[in-house]
């Protein structure tokens, strides 16, 4: 018979004890570039579960990804998706909501020859260092749809 040491048990007995996400990162930066309505939501879905498992939490929207972030988004951003009626950019106002930090890639605007006055209140544009940083920060996972 195989005896378990007291050191060794009582290992065991911390590592079943913990919560199960002791190890997980604390931060968390989203980037979305997907034109898919179900990818950008299931995205925020994600996110939010994140959020509510007190990850710090930012989201980085680029290319076709960034549209959610417009007052004049197209209507696969806005409009409602089973099984919730959820829509991508609702989720993200949500999210933003919440204290989620939410950011147009830099080059986003430049490339639709438009001024961050077309974004929804509350969106800024990346600075490509700051969002290195981030993406780079100890603890920090980073997540691409």
């Amino acid at each position: 018979m195989t005896r378990i040491r007291p050191l060794t048990a009582a290992a065991l007995a911390l590592t079943l004890a913990s919560p199960a996400f002791a190890d997980s990162a604390e931060k968390l930066v989203t980037v979305v570039t997907s034109e898919n309505p179900q990818t950008q939501l299931m995205a925020m879905v994600l996110t939010a579960q994140a959020v509510e498992q007190g990850a710090e939490t930012r989201i980085l929207l680029c290319g076709p990804g960034g549209d959610l972030a417009l007052i004049d988004a197209p209507e696969t951003a806005t409009a409602p998706q089973p099984p919730r009626d959820a829509s991508p950019q609702g989720m993200l106002q949500m999210l933003m909501g919440n204290g989620v930090t939410v950011e147009v890639c830099a080059i986003y605007l430049p490339g639709l020859g438009a001024t961050p006055d077309v974004l929804i209140e509350g969106v800024t544009v990346a600075q490509p260092p700051a969002m290195a940083g981030a993406m780079m920060e100890a603890n920090t996972r980073v997540w691409s749809f």
